[in-house]
């Protein structure tokens, strides 16, 4: 199990430092802004816990590899060879698809939500099927790597993840873009899937 921790850590070190660091130092380089705009809201309130939760999610994908290294036991039934294979696969597409909806954004990259900052609305590429690509990509990549190392620190972190995405599209990206492209964002949300192709579209 050691040899399937070490490589997810590895993976998960290479997805983070790559879709914030490298993807943040690109930004910098190209806009002059790193694109972090942080935890939104006061204590307590949903943008906030979204923030948190994200975090939380962030601590916990490194935090299951480093357990399991130090001995902590994967769940029951969880130890067999084509679970990690497949949280393998999953981690693999989900990085990659991770970048390319990164690129997709280009300047309207962002970590968190600015509500004075007006951003171009992305309707290409990736997006032009998915209004939260890079969501449903991060998704896939924690799920594959909870496969590798199921433990239950793995589990919490994706539920932090899917909890801490629900919050952050629903509650301050969908109602800012809104109020941001009025009927540019209705006319794309009526085309488009919140996280996946179809599903999620809004009839009014």
């Amino acid at each position: 199990m050691n040899g399937w921790a070490w490589a997810a850590l590895a993976l998960y070190l290479a997805w983070a430092g790559t879709a914030f660091g490298i993807r943040a130092a690109l930004q910098r380089r190209r806009t002059g802004d790193a694109g972090f705009r942080g935890i939104s809201g006061r204590p307590g309130t949903a943008p906030w816990w979204a923030g948190i939760l994200f975090v939380t999610s962030l601590l916990g994908g490194a935090a299951a590899p480093a357990a399991a290294l130090n001995g902590l036991h994967a769940l029951p039934g969880s130890e067999i060879t084509p679970v990690q294979w497949t949280g393998l696969l999953l981690s693999l597409a989900g990085m990659a698809f991770t970048l390319a909806a990164q690129t997709n954004m280009g300047a309207s990259w962002r970590v968190g939500v600015d509500v004075g900052e007006r951003t171009t609305l992305v309707t290409d590429g990736l997006f032009a099927h998915v209004r939260n690509p890079v969501f449903t990509a991060m998704t896939v990549t924690a799920a594959g790597l909870a496969l590798m190392v199921p433990n239950w620190i793995a589990v919490l972190a994706l539920v932090a993840l899917v909890a801490a995405v629900q919050l952050q599209v629903r509650v301050v990206e969908e109602p800012y873009l809104a109020a941001v492209h009025a009927k540019a964002y209705a006319a794309y949300t009526a085309r488009t899937g919140r996280f996946l192709p179809g599903i999620g579209r809004r009839t009014a």
